[in-house]
């Protein structure tokens, strides 16, 4: 408690555990249908596309998210429709899509500016250096995305389990795809300065895929990782604040102890019910 209370005197970091909070969530929640749906490295594919337009936008010194958060909405709906072709699969897809973006953004940068610490820190995270517009934009943007989700929360139960029911009773099952690609989009660009290009997928993919070791209904599902969310969020930063380590790697190695216990625990449940069954 006395570290918190000592961390929490900085505005800065203030600020970090705002806007982590707010992202984190968003990555939670939109992970689960994305993990479920077998499109969770989406979001790797993504960050890279992210790192890519931020590059740019920084060697041309434009306003790094307003650039970046239109061009990876873009980029999502065309992955989309990409790995929607039969011909295409859509690890291929997001593989050739990130290496095309990564190396787009480092040409661009070395050949304007060289490579230099900003974009080091949208490639490896630097949540505690957010200015306070970039803050405010975050927390604006986060609000919308778990507005819509909630909004549209149904929907997206019935395309994440069965597209091809729910597309037979009406729902307009590619609008929805596309809505949780562009979410999506926009949660990866707001967590590039949290996590960085090569770790931002670990906010989509671990909180997602605790909760499935211990729930099966999509709700608890939703609730739990949005609350493992928070948890190692949090954690994460307590951590890197008190070892002086980096935030980002912090947050990971958080999840994955998280995701750990969460395995024993399910092996420690299954082996209580086949002990229960032999007695009976």
């Amino acid at each position: 408690m006395h570290i918190l209370t000592d961390m929490l005197s900085f505005a800065f970091i203030q600020r970090a555990f705002l806007v982590g909070i707010f992202v984190s969530l968003c990555s939670a929640l939109l992970g689960v249908s994305l993990v479920l749906k077998r499109y969770s490295m989406i979001g790797d594919g993504l960050s890279h596309v992210s790192f890519g337009a931020l590059s740019i936008a920084l060697a041309f010194g434009w306003a790094p998210l307003k650039f970046s958060i239109p061009v990876v909405a873009i980029a999502a709906f065309f992955l989309l429709r990409i790995t929607e072709n039969a011909k295409v699969k859509s690890d291929a897809a997001i593989a050739a899509v990130s290496a095309a973006s990564l190396a787009i953004g480092i040409i661009v940068t070395s050949l304007k500016t060289g490579i230099n610490t900003d974009v080091a820190s949208y490639m490896f995270g630097s949540i505690l250096a957010m200015k306070q517009e970039d803050v405010v934009i975050s927390i604006l943007l986060s609000v919308v995305v778990l507005i819509l989700f909630c909004f549209c929360y149904h929907k997206i139960f019935a395309i994440t389990f069965d597209e091809s029911f729910a597309k037979a009773t009406g729902v307009h099952t590619s609008f929805y795809n596309t809505l949780i690609a562009i979410l999506t989009a926009v949660t990866v660009v707001l967590g590039m300065r949290m996590m960085g290009a090569l770790l931002i997928s670990s906010l989509i993919i671990f909180p997602a895929m605790s909760s499935m070791r211990l729930f099966k209904r999509f709700s608890f599902v939703i609730i739990s990782s949005g609350i493992i969310a928070i948890i190692c969020f949090c954690a994460g930063m307590i951590t890197s604040y008190q070892f002086d380590t980096p935030v980002g790697a912090s947050i990971v190695i958080i999840y994955l102890a998280i995701f750990f216990l969460f395995c024993i625990i399910q092996k420690i449940k299954t082996i209580c019910k086949k002990s229960a069954v032999n007695k009976k």
